[in-house]
């Protein structure tokens, strides 16, 4: 009698305990149910095909180097280039912008170099142990010799003159670099501020200021006037008028992916023939076409 009593009354307590937590536990199995079925109707059922790494790459390289660019543009680039790609694709591959830099100084310095002259000149010693001086004018955009001539006595209105004869068959620059010479004086300066150009002298003692040009002459000297005695004035004018024609047209640059400030044209067919410049001095090779 008395286990009976015991066992019935382990029952009861049971029944209860179970009664009390059974809307807790039928609330939790629900959710994990619930959990469960969305999880399983949104699982991924493959979705857009992963693009090749190489074009992912291309895309991330247009965008670092067109920062200006959206994804149309790129996107447009890339059909253009036979690629079959989604805009938003392009979207999700592309740099930040903020990981885009604007532009960098090679490409600021090339956007104005096409504004920029710059003069000089260079002093040379002649058969009679007379001084000339050599008058250079250069363009920065193609790094083309613009003019040349040559005087025993450098005026500001001679160097005036040169100006103007510089810029009659192109357009003048915005500025013009030069260095602080006492030749350039108040005739000069005012030839230059006429014809709308701005006066950018250097500073004093500081030739870097004027590279190009300055290496221009550098050039003139090492590829030319060492190898040459100087008789007079018409003599180093004909010189320097066949040195310029020679730099311009035919010598290569490294400044210019190795070609001429006046576009040398490639030629792939044909005999090579030489011709002789400045005596021999240096050559221009060229293709004759078959006959």
């Amino acid at each position: 009698m008395f286990w009976r009593i015991v066992i019935l009354c382990s029952l009861c307590f049971v029944c209860g305990v179970l009664s009390a937590a059974l809307p807790r536990f039928l609330l939790v199995q629900h959710h994990r149910a619930w959990r469960a079925w969305w999880r399983r109707k949104s699982r991924s059922r493959g979705g857009r095909p992963r693009i090749d790494r190489t074009l992912a790459g291309l895309i991330r390289r247009m965008s670092a180097e067109n920062p200006l660019w959206g994804a149309p543009r790129i996107h447009g680039e890339l059909l253009k280039l036979g690629f079959r790609v989604s805009q938003s694709t392009v979207s999700k591959y592309m740099l930040p912008r903020r990981d885009r830099p604007v532009q960098g100084w090679a490409t600021f310095l090339r956007n104005h170099a096409g504004s920029i002259a710059a003069i000089d000149m260079l002093c040379v010693p002649t058969l009679g142990f007379r001084r000339l001086y050599a008058f250079i004018a250069l363009t920065h955009g193609r790094r083309a010799i613009l003019h040349v001539e040559v005087t025993d006595h450098p005026t500001a209105r001679w160097l005036a003159m040169q100006i103007g004869e510089t810029f009659t068959k192109t357009p003048p620059p915005t500025w013009l670099l030069r260095d602080n010479d006492g030749a350039y004086g108040h005739v000069f300066r005012r030839r230059v501020r006429a014809m709308g150009i701005r006066d950018r002298p250097t500073t004093p003692h500081s030739p870097w200021q004027n590279g190009h040009v300055e290496r221009l002459i550098g050039s003139i000297r090492r590829e030319c006037l060492d190898h040459v005695v100087i008789l007079n004035a018409a003599h180093l004018r004909r010189v320097l008028e066949a040195y310029a024609r020679y730099y311009n047209q035919d010598r290569t640059h490294l400044a210019l992916a190795k070609d001429a400030p006046h576009m040398r044209a490639v030629e792939r067919d044909g005999r090579i023939t030489s011709k002789p410049i400045l005596g021999g001095l240096h050559h221009r090779y060229s293709r004759n076409p078959p006959s």
